[in-house]
């Protein structure tokens, strides 16, 4: 392999990896660790590394692998959307993705209760089989936005397993705004790709509720999480409005024909930083709550 091709691999499994979306997963799983065990150690810091950068390449580069025909129909790839792959690169990146995550796995695996344990194998799992054959979740609408959904929640709920603290009433209500908020995204991010899916054969909650109700669909979810964060524990509710951003960025969807659902990519674009915005907001009220 020349220097120029191992550049260009290593250039394509990283924008596969969704660089802008590393946060995402990496954030729920640090932010729940030091809510609940309050402590700054090495399970914290490789579950952090590890929910920032090799479950990422694994699940976006899964996703390229096995969406590849739909990929390359789809205008939008090639940035922070993700990386149509050449065929030749396929396989260093199932070998990629694999390579970086066992030894993070390992070890957590190894400090993990049987509990903590069966959530991080789940968590994987449903990362591997929502592109993945034989059971390709992303094929089957509602169990593809429900699956997604999960990627971005499970290391928060890893992260209390892992420390062994107790799942409460409000626990569950966060939970709960997270899975509902995590199901409207992807149903929303599905409604760009209608075209693209549709012509390469691939079912979605997009391709087979059409754009219109799928966006609906997406805005009653959001704001069915704004509704469920009321529940959780003081300050949490405060992140309540935090809906409303998702709600208006989605909003000019709403009647989007099937034949124009491309243009909700710059709903989707907005999604992107709004996940930003949010990240803060919710990070300052964290901070209210560990300050009592």
């Amino acid at each position: 392999m020349t220097v120029l091709t191992a550049r260009t691999t290593a250039t394509q499994l990283l924008v596969s990896s969704r660089p802008v979306s590393w946060i995402n997963t990496a954030y729920p799983f640090a932010a729940a660790w030091l809510m609940t065990a309050g402590t700054v150690d090495l399970a914290f810091i490789v579950g952090t590394l590890f929910f920032l950068v090799p479950y990422n390449l694994a699940m976006y580069g899964v996703n390229d692998v096995f969406d590849y025909e739909s990929d390359l129909r789809s205008p939008r790839k090639g940035g922070a959307h993700g990386a149509v792959l050449d065929r030749g690169l396929h396989r260093a990146t199932l070998v990629a993705a694999a390579a970086v995550c066992v030894p993070f796995l390992g070890y957590l695996f190894a400090i993990g209760s049987l509990a903590a344990n069966t959530v991080l194998a789940a968590s994987m799992l449903f990362v591997v089989f929502y592109s993945a054959p034989p059971l390709r979740l992303k094929e089957i609408p509602l169990a593809d936005s429900l699956t997604s959904s999960i990627h971005f929640w499970s290391p928060a709920a890893y992260a209390i397993v892992l420390a062994d603290a107790p799942w409460t009433a409000s626990v569950t209500a966060v939970f709960v705004a997270f899975g509902l908020w995590g199901i409207a995204s992807h149903a929303f991010g599905a409604v760009q790709d209608v075209a693209s899916d549709r012509e390469a054969g691939i079912a979605s909650i997009a391709t087979w509720w059409g754009a219109a109700a799928t966006v609906r669909f997406a805005i009653a979810c959001y704001a069915a999480a704004g509704v469920a964060v009321l529940f959780t524990a003081w300050p949490g509710p405060l992140a309540a409005p935090l809906v409303l951003m998702y709600i208006a960025s989605a909003w000019p969807y709403r009647s989007v024909p099937d034949a124009r659902a491309g243009e909700s990519t710059a709903g989707w674009r907005r999604f992107l930083w709004l996940n930003q915005v949010a990240g803060f907001a919710v990070t300052l009220i964290l901070i209210v709550a560990a300050r009592g």
